[in-house]
């Protein structure tokens, strides 16, 4: 039996049994490897869906370089690879200040160009976030760079995937946009396109009172490009591995498989080897 024949099976009420094939079990390799090794990585270990942040001198420089490139592209077509670029939650998305403002915008046309010629499947990019007093002007400077950029990406074919992002205490300085259920369901209502889909982060809505089957009720999943799995015990943003938290992950596969998601998943906590172990553990033969 070959690693993507291997099965990822979810028991569920009535003896009925949902099936995940291994090959929609993606690992978010973050920067823990060069974007090149990355993919790499992915083909050595049977990993169809790899995410990976490219470096800051990759973006600086405009790129890898043209043989690299080349050889990139190859592998991701032979192998079958999916790739995905995640954009840094910490680049402000509703930056409005003189320059700053510049800055990430040519950030994120950076990550669409570089997907551009990678033939990446997916960028991930996030709402950025506000400072309480000056939520609207920010949620309106998020939602029209967003929607530039989507302008963007669409004339060079490249898929967004917003991701709703983790709620702060109500008495932070700092909150991310589209992390509130209320304001995901904004942004998805006024963005949603051909171009922006969702990548739905569980582990996020379960920090949110109304958890993460709200989310779930109350969004489309429809449009969802990528759910994201970790786990955190309801109060603050953790990454833990799955099953140390408090994600109840059988019942969240069950309703994410009988409502006919059929992307994939992303294991995004620890190191490769963890992520990898827990994806064995994941996919059982079948």
């Amino acid at each position: 039996m070959t690693r993507r024949q291997i099965l990822y099976t979810v028991p569920v009420p009535c003896g009925v049994r949902a099936m995940i094939p291994a090959d929609r079990i993606g690992v978010d390799v973050g920067v823990r490897l060069p974007l090149e090794g990355a993919v790499q990585w992915a083909v050595d270990e049977g990993v169809t869906y790899v995410d990976v942040r490219p470096t800051d001198e990759i973006l600086e420089s405009g790129g890898l370089d043209d043989e690299t490139e080349s050889k990139l592209v190859e592998t991701i077509a032979d192998d079958g690879i999916s790739l995905g670029l995640h954009t840094l939650s910490a680049i402000n998305t509703a930056a409005y200040s003189p320059y700053v403002a510049d800055g990430v915008e040519q950030y994120l046309e950076a990550f669409v160009d570089l997907a551009d010629r990678l033939n990446a499947d997916r960028i991930i990019v996030h709402a950025g976030y506000h400072f309480t007093s000056d939520e609207d002007a920010r949620r309106r400077a998020s939602m029209d760079r967003l929607a530039r950029l989507a302008e963007y990406a669409a004339a060079r074919d490249v898929k967004l995937l917003l991701e709703n992002m983790n709620p702060e205490p109500a008495d932070a300085e700092v909150h991310y946009l589209c992390s509130e259920l209320d304001d995901c369901k904004r942004y998805f209502e006024t963005l949603l396109s051909e171009t922006v889909a969702w990548a739905f982060n569980p582990p996020h809505a379960n920090l949110h009172p109304t958890g993460v089957h709200g989310y779930l009720d109350e969004l489309d999943l429809g449009v969802c490009g990528e759910v994201r799995l970790n786990d955190n015990r309801g109060i603050k943003e953790e990454h833990l591995p799955i099953g140390e938290g408090n994600i109840d992950f059988e019942r969240l596969f069950d309703t994410l498989e009988r409502r006919q998601y059929d992307g994939h998943y992303m294991l995004a906590f620890g190191t490769l080897e963890q992520m990898l172990a827990h994806r064995s553990e994941l996919a059982t033969a079948h």
